[in-house]
Order: C-alpha cells, then sequence, then structure tokens
C-alpha cells in the first residue's frame, strides 16, 4: 500500500483538484475537517466542488474569536456547507469557573487543556463517524512537521488522510481565494497552539 501511495504522492503532489477527486472514489465516508483559519475556505470550496454534501466536522473549542464564528458562518451559507460540530463535553463557562482561564502553553495543565477542548472532541468525531477518508488543509509551511508530511497517507487505523493543500504557499491560496471570490479571515486564534509554528497534537496523534 505505500508503494501505491507513494505513486499518488508524486502523480498529485501539485495537483490537489485531482487528488481529491481520486481519495473520493477511495471511500464511501470521507469528511474534512476545518477550524475556520485563514485561507480555510480554500480546501472547503474545493471539497464541495466534488462532493456538495461532504460532512464538515469542526472542532469547535469555544475559543475563537468573534470574527472567526463570523467567517464561519458566512462560509457556511455561501457554500452550504453541511457542518458537523463538536464541542468539548464542558462548555467554555463551566471550565472556567472552576479551573480559571485558559493556561499558557507553559503552564503543565496546557496539555490536559489540550485534550479536552481539541482532542477529545476529534476523537469522538472519529469514534460517532468512523471515515475512511479524511482530509485537512495542512500545509507543509505551517510547521516543521507538517513539512515532512505527505499529501497521502494512512494512519495505523487505515483512515486515509489527505492534505491536497500541502505543498501550496499563502500566494497560492490567496490566488484561488481571488480567483474564486472567496472570503478569508485573518483575526484567528486557537488556544491550543498559540504560537503559528506550533503544533497542537492532534496531526501528530492522527
Amino acid at each position: 500500500m505505500s508503494s501505491a501511495l507513494d505513486s499518488i504522492n508524486r502523480d498529485f503532489a501539485n495537483n490537489p483538484q485531482d487528488l481529491i477527486k481520486w481519495a473520493l472514489s477511495q471511500g464511501e465516508r470521507p469528511i474534512c475537517t476545518t477550524n475556520f483559519r485563514p485561507f480555510e475556505a480554500v480546501i472547503l470550496h474545493m471539497v464541495t466542488q466534488e462532493r456538495p454534501d461532504i460532512p464538515i466536522v469542526w472542532m469547535d473549542s469555544g475559543y475563537n474569536t468573534e470574527a472567526t464564528y463570523q467567517f464561519a458562518d458566512a462560509l457556511i451559507q455561501r457554500l452550504n456547507l453541511n457542518m458537523v460540530s463538536f464541542i468539548p463535553q464542558r462548555t467554555r463557562a463551566h471550565r472556567e469557573a472552576l479551573e480559571g482561564a485558559m493556561p499558557s502553553i507553559d503552564d503543565p495543565r496546557h496539555a490536559a487543556f489540550t485534550q479536552e477542548v481539541k482532542i477529545e472532541p476529534f476523537e469522538r468525531a472519529l469514534r460517532e463517524m468512523q471515515p475512511d477518508v479524511w482530509f485537512t488543509a495542512l500545509r507543509a509551511e505551517d510547521t516543521p512537521e507538517r513539512a515532512k508530511m505527505q499529501p497521502a497517507s494512512r494512519n495505523s487505523d487505515g483512515l486515509l488522510k489527505i492534505a491536497p493543500l500541502l505543498q501550496w504557499t499563502a500566494k497560492d491560496m490567496y490566488y484561488y481565494l481571488q480567483a474564486h471570490d472567496l472570503p478569508n479571515n485573518f483575526d484567528y486564534f486557537d488556544p491550543t497552539k498559540v504560537e503559528d509554528k506550533r503544533e497542537c497534537g492532534l496531526h501528530l496523534q492522527h
């Protein structure tokens, strides 16, 4: 299987739309995850061009900016997204009433915070939806860890993970948004990463 994926990665590394088409032919329960960060409209537009009703899975931590929630709502309506949201088992208000504000990344409690607001909801999404193909907007220039990834890979559970935009630069993303008259959102904050080049852990585990 790895040799087959090696071939796919060679053939489609710079052709995200064809990679998406191929991946959709490989399974029956595809999902696309999103966090409505900058340039996220690109992957959402691409996958819904091929399958308009694909479930768009959002792990909403409750810590997004107002602009991100407004952007999400506008994009959901614009692309008629089939949204499936997974939220932490405690609301932000409940968690903060007991434990205070979000811990900083050098606080020993931050790992448990990340587990609660992002990783557990995602693992719950995998259990409930049982996808066989997972589309993600990861890009190699995001973090050193992502630069080592391949556009198509399988995890230990056999889930086919597809990152069609892995080799795209911010300039490529910008031009795509312009070409398709899509909105963008730069007022974005991920409480599990805090710093742009830091991993939250989700993609290192899955």
